[in-house]
């Protein structure tokens, strides 16, 4: 897998390189006289991403290679540094001024030299280290000699003694005290045979090993299974043995016992001689070359339990065999590298013995790596470790899962192949789940062939189909179809981490009638590949609190204990582990066995809350959690990597929001537009990958969005993982209590927690503010947090509702690199200074929920500005932006109310209901009243909720989104929005009579629209402002229209691509015309009709045949009157989800009908008061039951 540091140095130098090769930095260089460095710059730079590439095709993940990995990282971000340092220097020269032109070329000069002695330093370094293979020929000593190793001559004895450690503790295995039969399974993934690996060989010819038994034997299994064949093999062995025993007359009885029972036993009774004979002695057996688990069925029943300490040695080049040898019972799982020149591996019990701590008897097999340190052996180790740690937890909080993958295999209705999916986060239990259905009695019983296999890192095809081929019977891989042709199979194929995997394994397997394939995989567009059918996509989730907390305290306790009984103090500390582990077995499991151990006692478990990042890192008995969840992240690509850590500026519990995390990777320049797709489209699938491959859970399936998930959040676990690797590459650090810099680097994004209290000079101390690229403040604002040393800071997101005021932003214009500026949600926030239009980079301006009524002139500036955000401004302080009281009541009375506060600052404070240490100063308050409050009045006081924009915003060409747009002021703004040609988001309010035309000529103009808002409170609303809109935008997605309508403009009926239409306050009077006009729309998918968006004395939906064939969303919420709702067969087809909230007059039996119709129907979301209807819920249940698919009735708050 990619190291870290490689996939960040790539991202890094990739963002670098970029900028190195914009017109910007050309332009730059060539009036600052240094063209010629920035040349040689640019070219080493592409050179180290060529090197960078070739170590992460070779999966180069030495520790040279990573120091230089890092330093490639450090230069990249000085080469931008310095790039946009000078920059800012060439904006900032006097050029009427000589001298200082003379001395700005100067410092440039000298810079850029010190920076090209630094990349050329760096990029002959990786050729005098030979980092990357074939950068140049091999290393030669100084007379031209190949090199070699000064450890050449101890490396023979060196391997000597590994390979006697490895055969003592194999013996150590076979001679451990215990007095019950075990079995110890060898695996092998080298070619030649087992039972030829030395270390079985001389530890089974080991003195000391047949001292302890009375009888061994070692039997290589040939063709076809014979009981009696095997029984005689063994017979023959033991006697052989015992004849070459010299002086042990014991022994040599018992040879002649052996051919007593060979002579006189009769074949059908052999079986139960051998038996009755093994049973008094204690014995040794191996068993070479076991091919399937029936096999070992077979063969187990012939030795006895005796408790003599009895031991059976199975060899195997099936790792399914090696794991189902030793039972599918048991518990728990270690493991021990004990060899690295042979590709070898123990699976067995844990046992009581001397020398190894106290175990329990009965636990699950586990493995000891004799292999290479290789990432293939990792994931084996992990992977095993895994399934043996869950396996306790299958039974529990899984019930419902089980029995309905169950139901899908069983499907009598459909006698026909299926391959069914099944996906999930690392550690959910997947491969615990399927094993499990695997071995079930029921399912058994049905096929006449079964496999399964765990699909091993590296891929090999040939290995896969080799393992499957054993197990059904067969003799080397080529024979895999017809093994399977004709029969009814049941394969298993475990972890699949590609589409490639699949489509290299499908073409062997035939379509088989009434067959089934279960695949398991952590990423959703794998399970969606490999299974057509939805139907046959299961997606495992994490466990519910209650099935939680149970298995937890079962394994802490060995039992099902009621914590609040029984351990009452222990609650709290209980409570915040279940939350980090978050419905996750196998970190419930790995945590609950290490608790077992301690004391149980309040200290232990909050010392285990308080450090648990430490502990997974060092904790032996914990590693495996972050072992499993690191698989995940090692499997991303360097792309989704460097997307993945930027989420550990984000607290714990934090809801991220997908549009905000996306606009911030474009301002960090996660990415480029490739083949024709915007960058924001390439981040958005980023996100979706993310949240695909389980990295990221999301938050909320919201029907607000178009793409169905608004928001996500991040695991504890994961996101502890997030923060370390961070950390490693100092790309994040949280400034919060008690924290202490130990990184050697420069920190690149800072997050400031709410609960971080120091002054400024610690502040300033802590790191170096010059070299930051965001900083993200959730909350407990000071005034020094924005420094006019953070020239190089691109994000800066003070997101949230605590007290920023206008004061606060008055170094805002010193940051010129800023590409991404948020101010959401901060209601007090009335203006921003002019200064903003010295940020000649920024590309996002996100104000909603501010009281920034008008912005600033200079706005016009930001020739690069991309989105402008103004939605719900002024809508938080009803008091001062109240349309419903009429303007010239209102105005004498804010003009009097602006004298007083301008005199006494404390008293508009108190007014907005602020924190002291928020105080507006004199300044801020007569700003707000100026600026905002008496022009709001002024101009009639109607439109809350929008941004007035200056004149000259056409200049903006690069505007894609601008939203809420306040446009009752005149036409001129609404002729300045028709010239934004690549507008693809637009939102407007302040509609009325006297600017309509305007409007839709504006809208005709505009045709690469996507999405459009169009707003008007006014009594007469939109009535007849939109019916002169000659041709609506062709690949309009997303409309909203709040305000009267009376009807539906004509042109909607022609939005072939409309995908959500929203509807508020329009009071459409014909129901039945509108909804068959809507249900025409060919891709209409959300439908939300909102408050009074029909209107009459009796308001009915009635959904005929073949309407609204792509519908999954309808939201119907506060519609007055009405009386029903009806679904026709063949209606709605897909529609999957339908909320409902309105009035409680209108709840009767029979408001809806025809919900058993709707073939696709998953969820009623009905509004938690309104379930004290029983009579209208119960009506809803039976119909639901009624429908095939089996949706759910829900409530929501």
């Amino acid at each position: 897998m990619e190291a870290t540091a490689i996939s960040i140095g790539k991202s890094v130098l990739s963002g670098a390189l970029n900028y190195a090769q914009s017109a910007v930095a050309e332009e730059v260089a060539l009036q600052l006289g240094v063209q010629r460095d920035h040349s040689f710059i640019s070219d080493e730079l592409e050179m180290m991403q060529s090197f960078l590439m070739a170590a992460h095709d070779e999966r180069d993940d030495n520790r040279v290679v990573r120091t230089w990995v890092k330093q490639v990282r450090d230069v990249s971000y000085t080469v931008e540094d310095c790039l946009l340092d000078f920059a800012v220097r060439l904006e900032k020269q006097s050029w009427w001024c000589l001298s200082r032109k003379v001395l700005a070329r100067r410092y440039v000069a000298m810079q850029m030299k010190e920076l090209r002695a630094k990349v050329e330093e760096v990029s002959q370094r990786s050729q005098r280290y030979h980092l990357i293979k074939g950068s140049s020929s091999k290393p030669t000593s100084a007379v031209g000699q190949p090199i070699m190793s000064s450890a050449t001559m101890s490396a023979a004895d060196d391997a000597r003694l590994r390979w006697q450690k490895a055969k003592m503790d194999l013996v150590e295995l076979i001679n451990c005290e215990d007095s019950a039969l075990q079995v110890i399974a060898l695996w092998g993934t080298t070619s030649t045979d087992l039972g030829e690996i030395s270390i079985i060989k001389t530890a089974y010819e080991d003195p000391m090993i047949h001292k302890n038994f009375d009888c061994c034997a070692w039997i290589t299994l040939m063709g076809p299974f014979s009981q009696t064949d095997f029984i005689r093999s063994i017979a023959r062995q033991i006697c052989v043995n015992s004849l070459q025993e010299t002086g042990e007359e014991g022994k040599k009885t018992i040879g002649a016992q052996v051919l007593k029972m060979m002579a006189t036993t009769k074949e059908d009774g052999l079986a139960c001689d051998f038996e009755r004979y093994l049973n008094d002695k204690s014995y040794l057996i191996v068993l070479n070359d076991i091919h399937s688990i029936e096999q070992w069925d077979c063969i187990k029943t012939c030795f006895p339990n005796n408790n003599k300490g009895s031991r059976i040695i199975v060899c195997t080049k099936q790792v399914e065999v090696a794991c189902l040898c030793i039972g599918a019972e048991d518990e728990a799982l270690v493991h021990k590298k004990l060899f690295a020149d042979q590709s070898l591996y123990a699976f067995y019990s844990k046992v009581s013995h001397e020398g190894r701590n106290s175990m329990e008897k009965g636990s699950i097999p586990f493995v000891v790596s004799t292999g290479v340190n290789s990432s293939r052996h990792k994931n084996i180790l992990t992977r095993t470790e895994t399934m043996a740690t869950l396996e306790e937890s299958r039974l529990i909080g899984r019930g419902n899962e089980k029995e309905e993958i169950i139901k899908l295999i069983s499907n009598k209705d459909l006698q026909r192949f299926r391959v069914i999916s099944l996906w999930g986060m690392g550690g959910i239990g997947k491969t615990t789940l399927v094993r499990d259905i695997y071995q079930s009695q029921e399912i058994s019983s049905m096929f006449d062939k079964r496999a399964c296999v765990t699909v091993m890192r590296p891929f090999n095809p040939v290995t896969l189909r080799g393992s499957l081929v054993v197990q059904l019977g067969g003799k080397d891989e080529k024979d895999l179809r017809r093994c399977l042709e004709g029969r009814r199979y049941l394969l298993v194929l475990d972890d699949l981490w590609s589409r490639v995997e699949w489509d290299a394994i499908k073409q062997y397997l035939p379509e088989t009638a009434a067959s089934c394939i279960i695949v398991t995989t952590r990423e959703e567009n794998i399970a969606k590949h490999c299974s057509k059918d939805e139907r046959n996509i299961y997606k495992l989730n994490h466990l519910g609190l209650d099935d939680a907390c149970t298995l937890f305290t079962k394994k802490v306790f060995k039992e099902t204990v009621n914590l609040d009984e029984q351990y009452p103090e222990l609650v709290e500390q209980a409570k915040l582990i279940l939350k980090k582990c978050r419905g996750l077995p196998l970190a419930l499991v790995t945590i609950g066995g290490f608790l077992a151990s301690q004391p149980k006692t309040a200290f232990e478990w909050r010392k285990l809350n308080e450090h648990i990042s430490a502990e997974l890192e060092m904790n032996p008995e914990l590693e495996l959690i972050k072992a499993v969840l690191l698989k995940s992240y090692d499997g991303l690509p360097y792309y989704l990597k460097a997307c993945f850590l930027y989420l550990a500026i984000f607290p714990e519990d934090y809801m991220i929001l997908r549009r905000r995390l996306v606009r911030r990777w474009i301002a960090e320049g996660y990415s480029s537009e490739v083949r024709g797709r915007s960058v924001e489209e390439v981040l958005d699938s980023y996100f979706m990958e993310l949240i695909g491959r389980s990295i990221i859970l999301p938050s909320q399936q919201s029907i607000h969005s178009r793409k169905g998930i608004d928001s996500c959040h991040v695991h504890d676990l994961i996101r502890e993982i997030a923060i370390s690797k961070a950390m490693e590459e100092n790309l994040v650090f949280t400034l919060e209590e008690g924290c202490s810099l130990n990184n050697q680097g420069t920190v690149r994004h800072l997050a400031i927690s709410s609960n971080w209290n120091g002054d400024q000079c610690e502040f300033e101390n802590i790191l170096d503010l010059s070299r930051l690229r965001s900083l993200t403040v959730f909350g407990n604002w000071r005034q020094f947090y924005i420094s006019d040393k953070m020239r190089l800071l691109r994000v800066l997101d003070l997101e949230g509702e605590w007290e920023l005021v206008d004061h606060h932003l008055k170094h805002i214009g010193k940051l010129v690199h800023l590409r991404y500026l948020s101010l959401r949600g901060h209601a007090s926030v009335f203006h921003v200074p002019n200064s903003l239009g010295n940020l000649r980079q920024l590309q996002t301006l996100d104000i909603s929920g501010t009281s920034i009524m008008k912005l600033p002139r200079t706005i016009i500036k930001l020739v690069k500005m991309q989105r402008i955000l103004a939605s719900g401004i002024g809508t938080e302080y009803t008091g001062l932006y109240d349309p419903d009281v009429p303007a010239l009541l209102r105005l004498p009375l804010c003009s009097a109310l602006c004298c007083v506060a301008c005199c006494a600052p404390g008293i508009f404070t108190e007014e907005l209901y602020l924190e002291d240490d928020a105080q507006f100063n004199r300044r801020d308050v007569c700003t707000a009243f100026c600026c905002n409050i008496l022009p709001y009045y002024a101009a009639g006081g109607q439109n809350p909720g929008g941004v007035e924009v200056p004149s000259g915003i056409w200049k903006l060409k690069a505007l894609h989104t601008l939203r809420t747009v306040d446009i009752s002021a005149g036409k001129a703004v609404l002729q300045d929005i028709k010239r934004l040609t690549r507008l693809c988001k637009l939102g407007l309010l302040g509609i009325n009579k006297r600017n309509s035309q305007e409007l839709c000529s504006t809208i005709a103009c505009l045709s690469g629209l996507e999405s459009l808002s169009l707003d008007s409170r006014r009594e007469t609303g939109l009535s007849g402002c939109l019916d002169g809109v000659s041709s609506p935008p062709e690949n309009l997605q997303s409309l909203k229209l709040i305000g009267n309508l009376v009807k539906l403009p004509e042109w909607i009926q022609g939005l072939k691509n409309l995908v959500k239409l929203k509807l508020e306050w329009s009071r459409i009077s014909e129901h039945d015309a509108a909804i068959q006009v809507l249900g025409n729309l060919p891709n209409l998918a959300t439908l939300r009709l909102l408050d009074d968006s029909f209107a009459g004395e009796e308001v009915g939906f009635s959904f005929r045949q073949e309407a609204f064939p792509c519908l999954k969303v309808l939201q119907l919420d506060w519609i007055g009157n009405l009386k029903s709702v009806g679904f026709e067969e063949g209606a709605a087809p897909k529609l999957e989800l339908l909320q409902y909230i309105g009035w409680i007059n209108d709840f009767r039996v029979g408001l809806f009908s025809g919900l058993a119709c709707l073939p696709s129907l998953k969820e009623f979301m009905l509004y938690r008061e309104h379930w004290v209807k029983t009579e209208f819920v119960e009506h809803l249940r039976g119909q639901l039951a009624e429908n095939i698919n089996g949706p759910v009735l829900k409530s929501w708050q």
